[in-house]
């Protein structure tokens, strides 16, 4: 979701640098970057590290009501994707959105897409292992009633590419604010725009495509 189908990272981003300046911390753009695609938790106790003297949890929370607060002002799609999803809808394509966010967070960003977009939400909250564990993305594919090789995943980050592919599913990882490296079995994309249920069928029969 974050980066792959919505710009929200500089509303996390935001609320990183406020939350570690508040406890007297320092925090970089470079430090910024490294959490990009983590689980919550995970980030968290980055910011632990970095000063926040606060519980792991606490620290989400407070993460998330700033996100929050901003999604609900607005969203910035990312070039492509509200095309792509209005394609797969319209061809009865079913689809998981996967994200390390929790729920309170995915449902802020739903509410800007029509219903029935997405046949099945997995959530940070909802494993007990995040990205780049393959938990979530094999959650979505049984929710969906699919094996994970007959599904194509959409990633931005190091760590979701990793699960997707961990998982088993085929990949296409679209390149946001962190390099997308070569990797067996990984389609590449520096955009989605012009990326189409024709391309996504192409990685899904197993080829791997390097799309502008």
């Amino acid at each position: 979701m974050d980066g792959t189908l919505v710009d929200t990272e500089p509303h996390w981003m935001a609320a990183e640098t406020t939350l570690v300046r508040r406890h007297g911390g320092s925090w970089t753009h470079e430090d910024a970057i490294g959490l990009v695609g983590s689980a919550l938790l995970d980030s968290a106790r980055v910011l632990q590290g970095h000063g926040v003297d606060l519980p792991a949890q606490e620290i989400v929370e407070l993460m998330l009501d700033e996100v929050i607060a901003g999604v609900r002002t607005s969203v910035q799609w990312q070039p492509g994707v509200r095309e792509l999803l209005a394609e797969l809808r319209a061809a009865g394509v079913p689809c998981a959105l996967v994200t390390m966010s929790y729920r309170r967070f995915a449902d802020a960003v739903l509410s800007h897409v029509p219903a029935g977009t997405f046949a099945a939400v997995v959530t940070g909250d909802d494993v007990e292992q995040g990205k780049p564990h393959p938990e979530a993305y094999l959650r979505a594919a049984a929710t969906l009633g699919a094996s994970p090789a007959d599904c194509v995943a959409i990633e931005d980050s190091p760590p979701g590419i990793s699960s997707a592919l961990a998982s088993g599913a085929r990949t296409l990882g679209v390149e946001h604010l962190v390099p997308v490296l070569r990797s067996p079995g990984l389609s590449r994309a520096t955009s989605l725009a012009g990326v189409g249920l024709a391309e996504l069928c192409r990685i899904r029969a197993g080829e791997v495509l390097e799309l502008p």
